[in-house]
Formats: structure tokens, C-alpha cells, sequence
């Protein structure tokens, strides 16, 4: 790693609240986050302790609703946040993303009842979440999951397996799509399933080329048996809650990929700028200048139009083809900009001393997470073109 501090983003924010807020999480970032990434995530060590932390400062819960112990900050300034804890340590980054996204069906389509019983602990509690909607053969055609629930008296019997979870076997709650009716998307139901739940196990975790420290793993339900208070919304009204979590979902995918593409750019930058040959920086050569001139290109672009998205987002206007190009673009924007930046490096950025080379074994992920690029294509397409006509 280079001896030289990565100069701050220079952000647009909209008030003086949301400029203190993105100068505590950098504190939080450099402090407690970034000096340990490296050996954490090469150990495969959850950072529990962190996202305590981040609760207690009330970073869990920041899109959603004050009275509730949320942040209500615009996503405008929630995606930033995001940006800096990847840029930091895409683990910890992620994974507030993937708790906000557990936490969006039970604030949007949640009773009063259920939201003053749960959000409390979920968004400023402690607690940490995860959504479980993939199965093993359940992937990008999530509507044909199998995971089913059984109504039986006042509660709900969950039976099946899913898979590809993060946080999964250390969350405390979990938000599952289940089968409640017939086949395709009107058949599915949403419910808050407790991390202690009877019938509840984790297989072992997946092993992974990068993300070591998050664990992914599949969850099986064994007659997990919850109550009907803890039904998310209506019967057949799954499928739509998750459609309208995935929008956000992908929006956090789009900033921890530019917060990446932005730690890798930082490094090649110090790299460049101390890394003499022919008696000169290697940032003298324009070969190399025009390398970096490309990757803040591409992460500018990526800011901008996750930023964009996320400002239709806050106007209550549709964002979902703007969520799918933010994640498409920036997504391959941070697999192109670490890329550069391991070979930017060299021989050097192919070793574990320097963090490019983590930094571009995580990216892959981000270009499978949450749908694969090439359903964000699939989905732009529809909104241009309609649907196929297969």
C-alpha cells in the first residue's frame, strides 16, 4: 500500500447536515475501517464489530423514517455513504447496503403495528439483516422460486433452501420470499423471519475469490414456523415488494462500485506519482497518464448517473431503467478501473502487499449481485422496446 492519503471526493451534497455526515463516515472509514481491510478480508473475519459501530452512529437505518430510528437522508446522500465504506472496504459497504435492502419491505409495505414493533432495532438497534431471495435454482428467474409457506392457523410454516445469502448464518432477521400460492410472480409472499428462528440453519459459507470477510452461504428452512404478524405486506404481494427493493438494491450496488473503482484509482495515482524509472514518475509517461485519465472518466460518469438515478428516486419519480444503467455502468466501470490499476501497478499490483489486486477480485462480484449485468441489459431493453414478443 502507498504511504499517500487518497485526497477527499469532491461531493455535491445539498445541506451543511449531510456534509457533517459524509466527513464522520470518512473518519470512520480511515479510522476504523480501511488499516484493517486488507488482513481482515485475507483472514475471512466478518467485521461485526464495525457494523455495530456504524449502528450506534446511525448509519444503518439512514433512508428511512426518523420516528422509527432511521436518518431520513435523501438516497441522494445514503448512495455517498455507501461509496465511501466500499472505497474503504467493499465488505462493510455492501453489507449496509444489503441491510438497507432488508429493512425496504418491512418501512414500505409494513402496518404501522409491524414497523413500531421491528424498524426501531432493525435500523438503529444493533441488529443486522439480510434478503434472501435467490434458491439454488432460483437465480436471475427469481419468480420461479420454491421455497414455500404453509398458512397453519395464525402462523406460517417455511420450508426449502436459499441460497447466495449475504449475511447469511449471522444475521438477526431475515427478509424471505416465499411461495404462498400458485406458480409465477402473484403466487410469492414476503415475511420477517428471526435469525433464531427453530428450523433455521446456514451451511457453510461459500469460498469465494474475493469479499473473504462477508459471509454468503445457503439458508435452509426446516418447517420454520413464524406468525402471521410477520407477513410483509399482502398475500401475492412478494414479488412486487422485491421488484421495488431490487431498484434500490441496485442503486447501492452502482455506489460501492464506484467507491472501489475510486480506491483503486487512489492507489494507482500515489503509485504512479512515486514510482520512478528512466529517472522519471511513471505518471510522466503518457501511456500511463492516459491509463488514469480513463478510469476517473469512467468514475465520474458512474457518480454522476447513480447520483441522477437516485435524485429521480427522492422526486417520487420512476427510476427503475436509471437504477439498471447505474448498475450495468458502474459496475463494468470498477472491473475495467481495477483492471487498469493492478497493471498500472505491475508486477506489484499482481501481489497481496498492495490492495488492486482485492480491489479487482471484488469488483467481478459486482457485476453478478442483486442481477446480473446482462438482466440490467434486459431491462433497459424493456423499458426502450417493450417486452419480447416471444
Amino acid at each position: 500500500m502507498t504511504d499517500r492519503a487518497p485526497q477527499p471526493v469532491d461531493r455535491q451534497l445539498p445541506t451543511e447536515e449531510s456534509r457533517d455526515l459524509l466527513a464522520l463516515v470518512r473518519e470512520i472509514a480511515q479510522r476504523e475501517i480501511r488499516p484493517v481491510a486488507a488482513d481482515e478480508e485475507d483472514a475471512g473475519r466478518f467485521p461485526r464489530a464495525i457494523f455495530t459501530l456504524l449502528s450506534e452512529a446511525g448509519l444503518l437505518g439512514l433512508p428511512y423514517a426518523g420516528e422509527y430510528g432511521g436518518g431520513e437522508q435523501p438516497y441522494e446522500v445514503y448512495l455517498q455513504v455507501l461509496e465511501e465504506l466500499a472505497a474503504a472496504r467493499l465488505t462493510v459497504g455492501l453489507g449496509v447496503s444489503v441491510h438497507s435492502l432488508s429493512c425496504h419491505g418491512l418501512a414500505g409495505y409494513g402496518s404501522e403495528e409491524q414497523q413500531k414493533a421491528h424498524l426501531p432495532a432493525m435500523l438503529g438497534g444493533g441488529l443486522l439483516g439480510a434478503y434472501c431471495l435467490s434458491e439454488p435454482a432460483s437465480g436471475s428467474d427469481a419468480a420461479s422460486l420454491t421455497t414455500k409457506a404453509v398458512r397453519d392457523g395464525d402462523d406460517w410454516v417455511i420450508t426449502g433452501t436459499k441460497a447466495w445469502i449475504t449475511h447469511g448464518g449471522v444475521a438477526d432477521f431475515y427478509t424471505v420470499l416465499a411461495r404462498t400460492g400458485g406458480e409465477g410472480p402473484k403466487g410469492i409472499t414476503a415475511f420477517l423471519v428471526p435469525g433464531d428462528a427453530e428450523g433455521l440453519t446456514a451451511a457453510v459459507p461459500e469460498k469465494k475469490m474475493g469479499m473473504k470477510g462477508s459471509p454468503t452461504a445457503q439458508l435452509h428452512f426446516d418447517g420454520v414456523r413464524v406468525p402471521d404478524t410477520r407477513r410483509i405486506g399482502e398475500e401475492g404481494q412478494g414479488f412486487t415488494i422485491a421488484l421495488a427493493a431490487l431498484d434500490a438494491g441496485r442503486l447501492g450496488i452502482a455506489a460501492c462500485a464506484v467507491g472501489v473503482a475510486q480506491a483503486a484509482l487512489d492507489e494507482a495515482l500515489a503509485y504512479a506519482l512515486d514510482r520512478k524509472q528512466f529517472g522519471h514518475p511513471i505518471a510522466d509517461f503518457q501511456g500511463l497518464r492516459f491509463m488514469l485519465a480513463d478510469m476517473a472518466t469512467k468514475i465520474e460518469a458512474g457518480r454522476a448517473l447513480y447520483l441522477a438515478a437516485a435524485r429521480l428516486r427522492d422526486a417520487g419519480k420512476p427510476f427503475s431503467r436509471q437504477a439498471a444503467m447505474a448498475k450495468l455502468f458502474c459496475t463494468d466501470a470498477a472491473m475495467a478501473v481495477t483492471t487498469d490499476a493492478v497493471q498500472v501497478l505491475g508486477g506489484y499490483g499482481y501481489t497481496a502487499d498492495f490492495p488492486v489486486e482485492r480491489l479487482m477480485r471484488e469488483a467481478k462480484v459486482l457485476q453478478i449481485v442483486e442481477g446480473t449485468n446482462q438482466i440490467q441489459r434486459m431491462v433497459i431493453a424493456r423499458h426502450l422496446a417493450g417486452p419480447e414478443s416471444r
